[in-house]
């Protein structure tokens, strides 16, 4: 048996038991509801009525706000508001806006596709939250690196407890926190994200019969190569990267979706139609309904993060000595990421009527046939933004862990050393092996993160609604101008 079979099969029970707790489900008219997704969506809704629907009344604010119009030069923080949202969404802007829609419209119909929208929506309102804490809890951890910023959940968490007098839970609340953000960066961020862009490049280089094949190592090491090179720069270059990988993989992407949507022009009404009607008014009644609503909630809550605490640790870097007006900009990357870059992939699927050929769950194979209807060499521009995308969230997410690990470990070089080095090992590990139970593993590692954090977001939310009302009052935001 090969090494990563037996490192498979050892931890499938650990595995199992893990993603039993943090995927329970519950049965709710045949269809089986996880509690965590349930928990990312009653935070949306509640953030969103809590904060007079912030992400309806001044989303274009927010926007002025990501063009510089408030910014202050001499602000205190690392990277700048739009180097910021960058890093945030590549972590974001990734498979899951491929393959993850792919999957909600093959198992709940193109009704999945408006949902996804909706929920994109008012996740807005739960990244604002965290975006603004992230920024007004952030510190300066490193004696001997004064400048460096530090923050996230882990330090809003703990200033939450200390705040109810419950100090020793908030240690733990926040260790909890960056365990999970830890395991869940290794595996999510660098297993699993190596193991996709090597498959789907191993795919447009002839298969199995291809140059490619049987060198998932080499794959691996080329990539761990290419982020350990912009890792070991910090946030400066995560950031700087980002700020020029993400907006050129987005407009690549998003064009060849309205080609393709060009192409099938005269469908496009029909399309639409059919959207609205299966989400809302389904022929197969209100099992239907729910099953369309359920898929499109649960692939936008896994597609924008919104809940999990990530985007904090990039935000809480941004030049800016006013929190709210970075929790301005983080609300933007819901609505980049689910509704306009998940939309364009839900509309060429739709429109170009290839989700009625295929059978049962699909993914990426879905989406390269829906825009290879379009456009016939679509397979290797997919190929292109799918090693992008991989590419980009390795890097961000390679940020989140250290910052954890040095939250756990101190703030010394050599932690920041020997967690940048185990996070390359692990590309090569994924490109080169199929540990499926180890994904799975790391994947409810990535959802456990949003029980403590969301715990963190409920304790804070008055303040973070006060310090919210003073900054409208203080820029005289009003109907008028918001």
């Amino acid at each position: 048996m090969q090494i990563d079979n037996v490192i498979d099969t050892t931890f499938e029970p650990i595995s199992n038991a893990v993603a039993a707790v943090i995927f329970y489900s519950v049965p709710v008219m045949g269809l089986d509801i996880k509690i965590v997704l349930v928990w990312l969506v009653v935070a949306a809704l509640f953030f969103t009525i809590y904060f007079g629907f912030v992400n309806f009344r001044f989303f274009g604010h927010a926007i002025d706000v990501l063009r510089g119009k408030y910014d202050n030069e001499n602000a205190e923080g690392q990277i700048n508001r739009f180097q910021a949202l960058m890093t945030s969404l590549s972590g974001t802007v990734g498979l899951g806006n491929i393959a993850g829609v792919a999957v909600a419209i093959s198992v709940g119909g193109p009704g999945a596709a408006f949902w996804m929208a909706v929920m994109g929506l008012f996740s807005m309102s739960t990244k604002f939250a965290e975006v603004t804490l992230g920024v007004k809890y952030r510190q300066h951890g490193s004696k001997r690196h004064p400048d460096a910023i530090s923050g996230g959940p882990m330090y809003y968490l703990r200033s939450a407890f200390d705040r109810h007098r419950f100090p020793h839970l908030g240690k733990f609340m926040a260790g909890l926190f960056a365990i999970c953000c830890i395991g869940g960066t290794v595996g999510a961020g660098g297993l699993f994200q190596a193991n996709q862009a090597y498959q789907q490049a191993l795919t447009v280089t002839g298969g199995e019969a291809g140059f490619l094949a049987d060198k998932g190592w080499l794959f691996g090491l080329f990539m761990a190569i290419l982020v350990g090179l912009v890792i070991i720069g910090g946030i400066q270059w995560i950031a700087a990267v980002a700020s020029r990988v993400v907006p050129v993989m987005a407009i690549i992407y998003i064009v060849a979706g309205f080609v393709v949507i060009g192409i099938h022009y005269a469908a496009i009404p029909a399309a639409m139609q059919t959207i609205f009607e299966m989400a809302l008014y389904p022929q197969a009644g209100l099992g239907a309904l729910m099953g369309a609503l359920l898929m499109g909630v649960q692939r936008a809550a896994f597609s924008n993060e919104a809940g999990l605490g990530s985007a904090a640790i990039a935000h809480s870097v941004a030049k800016t000595d006013v929190p709210v007006s970075q929790g301005m900009v983080g609300m933007l990357g819901p609505f980049i990421d689910t509704v306009i870059i998940c939309m364009v992939t839900a509309l060429v699927i739709v429109i170009s009527g290839t989700y009625v050929e295929g059978g049962g769950i699909e993914g990426v194979e879905l989406t390269s046939r829906a825009f290879a209807s379009g456009i016939s060499w679509f397979p290797y521009v997919l190929s292109l933004t799918v090693f992008l995308f991989a590419y980009s969230t390795m890097i961000s997410w390679s940020y989140y862990g250290l910052k954890c690990a040095t939250y756990l470990f101190g703030e010394r070089d050599v932690v920041e050393g020997v967690y940048k080095i185990i996070f390359c090992i692990f590309i090569v590990i994924g490109a080169s092996t199929q540990l499926s139970n180890i994904i799975l593993f790391t994947d409810s590692m990535v959802f456990a993160m949003a029980i403590p954090n969301i715990i963190g977001l409920y304790m804070l939310a008055p303040e973070i609604k006060k310090d919210l009302a003073i900054y409208i009052q203080q820029n005289k935001l009003n109907q008028k101008n918001i």
